[in-house]
C-alpha cells in the first residue's frame, strides 16, 4: 500500500497520517509499508523479479514440451479438441499450441523486467517521467505471466506422455546413456579411468565381457528402468514442498 501525500509526510492529515494510513490498510486488506515509498521502488522491483523469476520457470517447461514434440521425437503431445492444435498447410500436425504461446508471453518478460529496473531510479520523492513508465509495463507484466501460468495450467493437465516412444528412442540410441552406469560397474575391478576408457571403445562390448561381468548384470546395467537412482525420492520432496506452501481455500 502507498499513501504518502504529497511529498510522503501526510502532513495534509495533521497528527493522525500515521492512523489513518493503518485504517485505510485495514479496510484494504493491506499491509501498513514501515514508511511512505513514494520513490522506493523495491516493492515494484522485487514483484517484477518474482514475476520474471515465474516465467522463467513456465518458459522452461513450455520450451521442453516444443522440443519433446517434435515428429522425429514424439514423446509427449498436448491434449487435443476440435480446431486446436491443428495446420493450415500440414492437415496431420498436432502443433503445441500451449506451449507455443507461453513462450510468446515469457520471451517479452525480461525487456519489461528491464524496463521496471530502470525505472527504479526516481528524483527526490516525486519523479518526472519514471513511475509513469511503471504503469504500462506493469500492467502487461501481470497481464503476460499471468497469462502463461493459465496456459500451463491447461497443458500439464492434458498432456499426453507416450511411454513406448520414449523407451523406443533410448532403445535407439545404442545403450549410449547407460554409459556412466557401466562404467560405475567396471570401476570397482579396473579403476575410474580404465573403466572410462574401456567403455568408450567402440567395441565395449566385446571387451566388458572379457572383464569378468556376468551377461544378466551387464544386461541389467544396460536397463534404463535399473538407473533411477533417487529420482522416486525427488519427486516426493518435490510435491511435499508443494503441499506445504499451498494456501488453505
Amino acid at each position: 500500500m502507498q499513501l504518502g501525500g504529497a511529498a510522503g509526510t501526510l502532513a495534509s492529515l495533521g497528527d493522525r497520517g500515521a492512523e489513518v494510513a493503518f485504517l485505510l490498510a485495514e479496510e484494504l486488506g493491506l499491509v501498513v509499508p514501515v514508511l511512505p515509498w513514494h520513490t522506493m521502488r523495491l516493492p515494484i522491483v522485487e514483484l517484477s523479479a518474482a514475476l520474471a523469476g515465474a516465467a522463467s520457470v513456465l518458459g522452461k517447461i513450455a520450451r521442453d514440451i516444443t522440443l519433446l514434440a517434435q515428429s522425429e521425437i514424439a514423446e509427449v503431445r498436448e491434449a487435443t479438441s476440435p480446431g486446436r492444435g491443428g495446420s493450415s498447410t500440414l492437415p496431420h500436425k498436432r502443433n503445441p499450441v500451449a506451449a507455443v504461446a507461453i513462450l510468446g508471453c515469457t520471451r517479452r518478460v525480461p525487456g519489461l523486467l528491464s524496463t521496471l529496473v530502470s525505472a527504479s531510479e526516481q528524483e527526490h520523492e516525486r519523479a518526472a517521467g519514471a513511475w509513469h513508465a511503471e504503469w504500462e509495463t506493469f500492467a502487461d507484466l501481470l497481464r503476460l505471466v499471468g497469462s502463461a501460468a493459465a496456459l500451463c495450467q491447461d497443458l500439464l493437465g492434458g498432456l499426453e506422455v507416450d511411454v513406448a516412444r520414449l523407451r523406443a528412442n533410448l532403445d535407439a540410441s545404442g545403450e549410449l546413456p547407460l554409459s556412466e552406469h557401466l562404467t560405475t560397474l567396471l570401476s570397482p575391478a579396473l579403476g575410474r579411468l580404465a573403466a572410462h576408457a574401456l567403455v568408450e571403445e567402440p567395441k565395449a562390448a566385446a571387451a566388458v565381457s572379457g572383464a569378468g561381468v556376468a551377461p544378466e548384470k551387464l544386461r541389467a546395467a544396460l536397463d534404463p528402468a535399473s538407473y533411477l537412482g533417487s529420482t522416486a525420492t525427488f519427486i516426493d520432496r518435490a510435491l511435499t514442498a508443494h503441499r506445504q506452501r499451498e494456501v488453505p481455500s
